[in-house]
């Protein structure tokens, strides 16, 4: 067995500055020291830029990211991806970006239109992870997949060739392969692993059966990111068995490993994740190990990174 050790794409992570307060989920944690499914964020209520992202990954290999949008105010659209482009985004942090447009907003069309007209913009997330405890919900209300209002929004994004990244919890598999289904053109990235929160034996077993469902469908793609979020106690004991689960669903080809810091730092140093995904993509061959770690991320978002310019570390973090 050989550990990877080329050329590394994290295609999730993101970027804030609190003093702009324009995050209401920060700003919101701040006054009342709420816990999401992720647990207590009081150590998120810092700013987190470029020079921490470099820290936390400097020893990664890591020669390109994706900045995926952070919970932005809808009352400033666009201000996010703008503000990027303020950043000094030097060693391949950020070089492409998912942006966040509300797809039943009745300008969606508009928004989504503004978005894609910016290169480093290559998806959208729109996220629809509903849980009945308000602190767990990342969403307004449930069935969003299913509206179709929503829906059009959607379509527009698909006629952009934006793909779309697709945050959930296992409950909403159903309904979300419906979705997959009814947009064949659509490529969907589902975010997190599939978010296994509930991990009581029906929880996991709900999780493990949307997964497999959602990984029959051709046009889904899968993030084995922020595991940790839902397993505070880890261990790579813990960790592995839902790592081969992902990799059972999707195929290497399909499945990209990334970090989701600094929300992942909750619970996991940098360095001790991707030590996890190192160990557990051991017993595959290279080919599929660089998969997990770069090729699959470099298709999906347009990278643009060729195999000489990433082993020669051209945009090395």
């Amino acid at each position: 067995m050989t550990r990877y050790a080329g050329p590394v794409v994290d295609p999730h992570h993101h970027l804030w500055d609190i003093s702009l307060k324009r995050h209401p989920w920060l700003e919101r944690a701040r006054a009342h020291q709420d816990e999401m499914v992720f647990g207590n964020m009081s150590a998120l209520l810092r700013s987190y830029g470029v020079a921490n992202y470099a820290a936390d990954a400097a020893r990664q290999n890591i020669v390109a990211t994706v900045h995926v949008e952070a919970g932005w105010s809808d009352a400033h659209p666009h201000e996010e991806s703008a503000w990027l482009e303020t950043l000094d985004l030097a060693g391949g942090i950020a070089r492409r970006a998912i942006a966040r447009v509300p797809l039943d907003d009745p300008d969606a069309e508009e928004k989504l239109a503004i978005e894609a007209a910016n290169p480093r913009i290559v998806g959208i997330r729109d996220i629809v992870s509903w849980h009945p405890e308000p602190a767990k919900s990342f969403a307004p209300r449930p069935w969003r997949m299913a509206d179709a209002r929503w829906r059009a929004g959607l379509s527009h994004l698909t006629k952009l060739g934006l793909v779309f990244d697709l945050m959930l919890y296992p409950w909403q598999m159903d309904e979300a392969r419906d979705l997959v289904r009814a947009f064949p053109e659509t490529l969907f990235v589902i975010n997190h692993a599939g978010s296994p929160a509930d991990r009581t034996q029906d929880g996991m077993a709900l999780w493990r059966n949307g997964l497999q469902a959602l990984g029959a469908e051709p046009n889904v793609r899968l993030k084995i990111s922020d595991l940790v979020a839902y397993d505070h106690g880890w261990s790579f004991d813990s960790l592995e068995p839902v790592i081969a689960h992902c990799l059972r669903c999707f195929g290497a080809e399909r499945c990209m490993f990334a970090s989701d810091f600094p929300v992942a730092g909750l619970h996991a140093g940098f360095d001790a994740l991707y030590d996890v995904f190192r160990r557990a993509a051991e017993p595959l061959s290279l080919d599929e190990q660089r998969s997990l770690f770069f090729t699959t991320a470099n298709d999906t978002y347009r990278l643009g990174l060729s195999d000489h310019a990433a082993a020669a570390g051209e945009d090395h973090v």
